[in-house]
């Protein structure tokens, strides 16, 4: 028999969430700092998308099996998710001390696999973290304080990024072959955030103990041979994809136009505002920082904001217009060439953003078991990073041979895909965990 959650205060659910923010201001560093690294260390601009397959190759692996091991773990010092989210986060801290040195551009293409790893050990136990934890009636609250987290930790990595390009920043940012000294400073503060914000939430935060019938399952796994045990995570995802509500089916052709679409925005900003501000690859860089910083003020702002009104006009509603929003903002981008008037559309984007980081999260929990969390979640990540896949693989080819190469068209490519999202996220339905499959 299970026994209802206890309701959590604000700032309970706030340093439960503290974690978050060394985990984004890390992806923040990955959708700003990294693609400019590897234009430094002579990447062409249609290897851009290749190059950042660790992403979606490590999400894909990485996400689902961990979040079934975490569901058959349980330990009375370190908890079920804590052990995962806290090695992630060391391995993602060594990562950024090391990569703003990368002497050539495959070992930093080899550093970032590594970075992808540790940053997805840290990200799919702690979304499931967050559902263990808070009752029915408090999980928009708590996935929506994420998305807050989501954009304080990247408004930092961005915030950074433009002081000290600015502080430091000269004729040395496009010596050929090498990354300039700024940014180094940047990647230094992000290793320490990465294992500081996560122990504050470790410490702050206890778990909640499995069931009797959990933790008979738990002993039951742990009773398995070696070779059981590590056939066992593959199991779990294979059972869980074929009992998976039908929600979640939808919301895969929501996210495979929508992940796809921010793939290129990211890898494109800069070659961007190269071509319609006449920007060096550092100016560039900067640039795209400020347009990141500005869109998570935005999130930052607005995150909290959208609780009440998902509540009044339901989540797919709110979700599928902020949805439009990113796509207007990103028709506008391309035509304006003055480097202040182009924040204006990241008013659009940072709303969206703070939909897509919260909402589909808040939905997901409602139809998935407790003790099968961490595994949905798994899965749910595997729908975002399929499409990220997808873009690396294809995108390099469309940008080269479609596009004429050119970042403007590349742009427009992405709003387009933002509409057909919103058109499949108007399709969404929550079902009601008792109309949900038996699982």
């Amino acid at each position: 028999m299970k026994i209802g959650k206890p309701s959590l205060s604000f700032w309970q659910i706030f340093n439960m969430n503290v974690g978050f923010l060394g985990i984004q201001y890390s992806f923040g560093l990955q959708q700003t700092a990294i693609n400019p690294i590897f234009l430094y260390l002579g990447a062409p601009e249609d290897m851009l998308p290749i190059l950042n397959i660790a992403g979606p190759v490590t999400g894909l692996v990485i996400q689902p099996i961990i979040g079934a091991m975490s569901d058959k773990t349980w330990s009375e010092r370190w908890g079920r998710r804590k052990p995962y989210f806290l090695i992630g986060a060391i391995l993602g801290s060594l990562c950024l001390f090391a990569f703003p040195t990368s002497p050539v551009l495959w070992f930093a293409v080899g550093l970032l696999w590594i970075l992808d790893v540790g940053n997805n050990m840290a990200m799919e136990p702690y979304r499931a973290f967050v559902g263990d934890k808070l009752p029915e009636k408090q999980l928009s609250l708590g996935y929506q304080m994420q998305s807050l987290f989501v954009g304080a930790g990247i408004l930092l990595a961005n915030g950074s990024i433009v002081l000290f390009q600015y502080l430091f920043g000269g004729d040395s940012v496009e010596a050929a072959g090498t990354i300039p000294t700024w940014l180094y400073y940047s990647f230094y503060i992000g290793a320490i955030l990465s294992i500081t914000t996560i122990l504050w939430s470790v410490l702050k935060t206890p778990e909640i103990p499995p069931t009797d019938d959990e933790l008979a399952e738990i002993n039951e796994a742990k009773g398995k041979s070696i070779a059981e045990r590590i056939a066992l995570p593959f199991q779990e995802i294979s059972e869980s994809i074929k009992k998976m509500p039908k929600f979640m089916w939808k919301l895969g052709a929501v996210y495979l136009f929508q992940w796809y679409a921010l793939f290129i925005y990211w890898q494109y900003t800069t070659p961007l505002f190269k071509l319609t501000m006449g920007y060096s690859t550092g100016e560039a860089a900067s640039q795209s920082a400020q347009m990141s910083l500005t869109y998570n003020i935005v999130t930052m702002l607005v995150a909290l904001a959208l609780v009440p009104l998902t509540l009044k006009y339901g989540g797919k509603k709110v979700y599928a217009l902020s949805l439009v929003g990113t796509a207007i903002a990103l028709f506008s981008i391309p035509f304006i060439q003055d480097p202040m008037l182009v924040l204006v559309p990241m008013v659009l984007f940072g709303i969206g953003w703070a939909a897509m980081m919260g909402i589909p999260y808040t939905m997901v929990s409602k139809v998935v078991p407790q003790e099968r969390r961490g595994v949905y979640m798994g899965i749910l990540n595997m729908m975002i990073v399929i499409p990220m896949g997808i873009e690396t693989v294809t995108f390099g080819p469309i940008y080269k041979y479609l596009l004429g190469g050119n970042a403007i068209n590349a742009m427009l490519f992405a709003g387009a895909f933002f509409l057909l999202a919103a058109f499949f996220a108007m399709r969404l339905n929550v079902e009601n965990k008792k109309e949900a499959i038996e699982l």
